[in-house]
């Protein structure tokens, strides 16, 4: 009776982190659709159990490709007044297996607020905004060290704790 009792507490251990959704944890750049230039770098963190996405790093649209990472340049970076950095557009976002699902993400230049789900795809990250079974999805890419602004310092999200905007 004990190895059928083993036997059935392996599988199911075993059975729960194949239903898991896959970490989506760490930096993430969100990409123009039609420029495919950089928009923003966003820290996904965990916060009680659920995930929130910062955006930690924000891009100037009107700058050129090859004025991108200067040394000295600060043109490209909104630092002197960087719009949106630092607050959370992802929140609340639950483990459904093998998806983040029933959380919400919000559009900051738009003000607006849709429901949200987000999965691994490869090293990909697919982010979805939806209203009812309609939605957008776009493709954000892991970031790496070399991709950060030298001498960035986001701080440590483990101790984050969510900075939800308050809409209109």
């Amino acid at each position: 009776m004990k190895k059928v009792i083993l036997i059935f507490s392996l599988l199911l251990f075993t059975a729960a982190g194949i239903m898991a959704a896959e970490s989506v944890i760490g930096l993430w750049r969100g990409v123009d659709e039609n420029t495919g230039d950089s928009t923003m770098y966003t820290c996904i963190y965990e916060y009680r159990g659920r995930l929130y996405g910062r955006i930690v790093v924000t891009f100037d649209e009107g700058v050129m490709k090859d004025q991108i990472n200067q040394p000295g340049d600060k043109a490209e970076l909104w630092i002197d007044d960087p719009a949106y950095a630092g607050m959370d557009i992802i929140w609340e976002m639950e483990d459904r297996g093998n998806k983040w699902k029933k959380g919400t993400i919000c559009d900051p230049k738009e003000g607006k607020i849709y429901a949200s789900e987000m999965w691994r795809d490869g090293d990909n990250l697919i982010v979805r905004g939806k209203i009812g079974p309609f939605g957008r999805n776009q493709t954000w890419q892991p970031v790496r060290p070399s991709d950060l602004p030298p001498g960035l310092d986001y701080g440590n999200p483990s101790s984050w704790t969510p900075v939800i905007p308050e809409m209109k």
